[in-house]
């Protein structure tokens, strides 16, 4: 019987792909259905399911996938992989449990409808759009530093605790619900992550377990990083699996917030790609534009790339280069690089809502 199901798993592996392969033609069935449909119950159950539990459920289940296949490979090895119609076919049997859980429970998010479809703007922009674009945010930027600080030279410090800024980026999405019914949250999933010094040195802030729906955050990083990181990994669990989707959600959080640091911190992040991106296609302009920035917000800037030069090491553009891989993978062509394409979803919403 155990065989017997063995091989049932197995042969459903490619069919799922198969079946994956399909669904990815068809956004909007997956809007309707699933991401509209049966993911918000979904996420919601494993957030009160776990999320009251302090530590990372999912860091363990990691943990444990990581031992089962050092176990296995060392298995294997030892026995100069010997009777491999048993060791195959139950490999290819939990790959099939593991591909169906990634799916069932987040990973089909990937396919869903554009955000820029959803929110009905255009995904293409001009130099001089940008350009403008960046002017303003720089002027709102600015305004924000004087208000808080009151001194050009003086960064801005997030004087909160860990359990605050969580606390303030939820209220952030309560705030947006009211216009954005798809932004209800409820039920707080957000834990600092047990591996924190492996993720620092492979350069990443965060991220979501697909399998557990809780979001770890690297809670290493600068304080003015952590408002858009929760933001941006609480977009994730709302089901924006695309990196420049969750980024453009942590920037509509922070940015239109009633604490104003959160919104310093939006603002800052916004700019960050704003001006990035203006490097690129006009890197005159571009460098006119930092050169009128005050000190302190630099010094914010600064900081964090402080924190990370700190950590560089060599393996960490190979650790990039396998995330990479993943995101192309999953519907992410410009794989790492897409988190700069939230520059199009910012020029464009804010250009039709003109509140900027």
């Amino acid at each position: 019987m155990k065989k017997k199901t063995e091989l049932i798993l197995a042969i459903l592996l490619p069919l799922q792909v198969a079946g994956i392969s399909i669904l990815a033609d068809h956004p909007n069935f997956i809007e309707t259905y699933y991401s509209k449909g049966i993911y918000p119950h979904i996420s919601k159950f494993f957030r009160y399911l776990l999320g009251w539990i302090p530590f990372s459920i999912g860091d363990f289940l990691y943990a444990f996938l990581l031992i089962l296949m050092l176990r296995f490979l060392f298995i294997r090895i030892k026995t100069r992989f010997k009777n491999p119609k048993k060791w195959v076919l139950r490999t290819f049997a939990f790959l099939s449990i593991l591909y169906f859980s990634f799916h069932i429970f987040w990973g089909l998010n990937y396919y869903r409808l554009p955000l820029h479809q959803s929110l009905s703007i255009e995904k293409e922009y001009s130099k001089t759009e940008l350009k403008n674009f960046s002017k303003k945010l720089i002027e709102r930027t600015v305004s924000l530093h004087h208000a808080i600080v009151k001194n050009d030279t003086v960064k801005v410090d997030f004087n909160f605790s860990h359990t605050e800024l969580k606390n303030l980026a939820l209220q952030g999405y309560h705030d947006l619900e009211n216009e954005y019914p798809e932004l209800h949250y409820r039920g707080k999933s957000i834990k600092p992550s047990l591996f924190t010094i492996p993720l620092t040195y492979m350069g990443f802030n965060g991220y979501l377990n697909p399998l557990t729906g809780e979001a770890q955050i690297n809670n290493w990083i600068p304080e003015f990083k952590l408002p858009t990181t929760i933001s941006h990994e609480i977009g994730h669990q709302l089901g924006y699996a695309k990196e420049n989707e969750a980024n453009f959600i942590a920037c509509l959080n922070t940015m239109n917030h009633k604490n104003i640091k959160m919104r310093y911190a939006g603002y800052t992040f916004a700019l960050k790609y704003s001006l990035g991106d203006l490097l690129l296609q006009d890197p005159c302009e571009a460098e006119n534009l930092i050169a009128v920035l005050p000190i302190g917000i630099k010094k914010n800037y600064q900081e964090v790339d402080l924190f990370w030069k700190k950590h560089e090491n060599p393996l960490e553009p190979y650790f990039k280069e396998f995330y990479g891989g993943y995101l192309q993978a999953n519907n992410q062509p410009q794989g790492i690089d897409s988190y700069n394409y939230v520059v199009a979803l910012l020029v464009n919403y804010f250009e039709k809502e003109g509140n900027l």
